[in-house]
């Protein structure tokens, strides 16, 4: 799926900003190892379920979702699509999902986590590469709906 998202990437004049590692980034642990950066600056992409669509949420890699801040946004608990179904729902694999190349029907949220980030790091569609990114430069490639706030603080 790295193609994949490296295609989407180079339609925004991106793709020469992707990083590929000779180690895992699947976490951000691993991530921010691999970039020398703080787990703050790696763009964890949470995908989940509302009802039965599903959804990218883009967050800060130190932070969590917080439930009542989820449910009050998007009027239904938070439900994680399960890990053997990811990459089929959202067009990624755990481990390199990002926003880029993904299946038509996944909906895009930015959280407001990432907004203090000079540069931030999404993964770029597998366990072992990432993408250097101003937060416009996401904003442009990503196609989100809007800017969200639902990780504690």
């Amino acid at each position: 799926m790295f193609e994949r998202a490296k295609m989407h990437l180079e339609q925004y004049e991106l793709a020469d900003r992707i990083i590929e590692f000779p180690v895992s980034t699947a976490t951000v642990y691993e991530a921010a190892k691999a970039l020398n950066s703080t787990e703050g600056e790696i763009a964890k992409s949470l995908a989940l379920f509302i009802e039965e669509s599903p959804i990218l949420i883009i967050v800060a890699g130190d932070k969590k979702i917080d439930n009542a801040k989820y449910k009050h946004k998007f009027n239904v608990k938070a439900k994680m699509i399960p890990y053997d179904q990811v990459e089929s729902v959202i067009g990624h694999a755990a481990g390199g999902v990002c926003p880029f190349g993904i299946n038509e029907n996944v909906s895009v949220y930015l959280d407001k986590s990432l907004k203090k980030y000079e540069y931030i790091y999404p993964a770029c569609g597998s366990h072992n590469s990432a993408v250097k990114l101003t937060i416009r430069d996401l904003e442009i490639s990503s196609g989100y709906i809007e800017w969200v706030d639902v990780c504690k603080d």
